[in-house]
C-alpha cells in the first residue's frame, strides 16, 4: 500500500496532497485527470507524479483515491474493475455509499467511503468516514496514519455521513463568512483590513483549538469571556437578537433540504 493514487485531481485532491506534502511522508503518490497537460504542474507542485491514464495510475498502486464528480465514478471505473481486484478503494466522492461501489466493484476490493475538506491542505482539516467499510483491519489503521497528520479522522455511521459533510465541508464557508464579517467591523472602526484579518482569523482559530483541547461545552467558555454587564454579552445579545444561532442552523437546514419550521 506504499503506493497510492489519486483517480482526478481536483480542488480537493490537490488540497489533500498539499497537507500529506508538509507531513513528510515517504508514500509515493501518483495521479491523472482530464487533462494531462494542466494536471502535471499542478501535481509536481505537491510531490505527486502525474500519469498520463487511469490504467497506468492502477497499475502503479495499491490505494486509489477516487476524487472524481461522483456521477462520473461508475462510468469511469466500471471498466477498469478488473484492475482494481485486491486494492484499497478510498472514496472522496461525495454521495456515494458503500453498496454503491459494490454493485460494480470485485468482490476483492475494498471500500472506504469518506467526506475530505479543505482545511486538510493546512493540516487542519476534517475526514468523515463510513463505519460500514469492508477494508481489514490493517487496511483501516494504514488509512488513518496517513490523514492523522492533517485531518481528525471522525468514524460515523452512514446514516450520519451527509450531515456530517455538511458541517465540516460547508463549515468552512459559513466560519469565512463570519470571519469576513468580523473583520468587517474591525475596519469599520478603523483597523487596517491586513490587520483586521489577521486577528479575526486568530480568534477564530484559538477559540476553536480551545475547545478541541479542553474539550469543555462552547457555552462554558462563551461564558468565561462574559462578565455582567460587559461588552461581550452586549454583543452576544446583539447577534440573537439579529438571529445568528437560527440563522447557522438555517443554513444547515438548507442544504439538508429541511424546513425548519417543522
Amino acid at each position: 500500500m506504499a503506493n497510492i493514487g489519486y483517480l482526478g485531481f481536483g480542488n480537493m485532491a490537490e488540497a489533500v496532497a498539499q497537507g500529506l506534502k508538509q507531513t513528510g511522508t515517504t508514500h509515493h503518490f501518483y495521479a491523472t485527470a482530464a487533462h494531462y497537460d494542466a494536471l502535471v504542474p499542478r501535481a509536481r507542485n505537491v510531490n505527486v507524479t502525474p500519469l498520463p491514464s487511469n490504467e497506468a495510475l492502477l497499475d502503479a498502486v495499491g490505494v486509489v483515491i477516487v476524487a472524481i464528480k461522483p456521477h462520473l465514478v461508475p462510468d469511469v471505473l466500471q471498466p477498469l474493475a478488473s484492475r482494481l481486484a485486491g486494492k484499497v478503494v478510498i472514496s472522496f466522492a461525495a454521495g456515494l455509499t458503500t453498496q454503491d461501489y459494490r454493485a460494480f466493484l470485485p468482490e476483492s476490493t475494498h471500500v472506504l467511503v469518506t467526506m475530505p475538506n479543505l482545511p486538510m491542505a493546512v493540516g487542519e482539516g476534517v475526514l468523515i468516514v463510513d463505519d460500514a467499510y469492508d477494508l481489514t483491519e490493517d487496511e483501516f489503521q494504514f488509512v488513518e496514519e496517513l490523514f492523522s497528520p492533517i485531518a481528525a479522522v471522525v468514524p460515523l455511521p452512514s446514516t450520519q455521513m451527509r450531515v456530517a459533510g455538511t458541517l465540516s465541508g460547508c463549515g468552512p464557508a459559513f466560519a469565512d463568512l463570519f470571519l469576513e464579517a468580523l473583520a468587517d467591523a474591525g475596519v469599520k472602526y478603523g483597523l487596517s483590513r491586513a490587520a483586521a484579518y489577521r486577528i479575526a482569523s486568530q480568534t477564530l482559530k484559538g477559540a476553536a483549538a480551545l475547545q478541541l483541547a479542553t474539550g469543555l461545552h462552547p457555552g462554558v467558555l462563551k461564558d468565561r469571556v462574559t462578565s455582567p454587564g460587559g461588552t461581550t454579552i452586549r454583543g452576544i445579545a446583539a447577534l440573537e437578537e439579529k438571529g445568528f444561532r437560527h440563522s447557522v442552523i438555517a443554513a444547515v437546514d438548507a442544504i439538508e433540504g429541511r424546513n425548519v419550521e417543522k
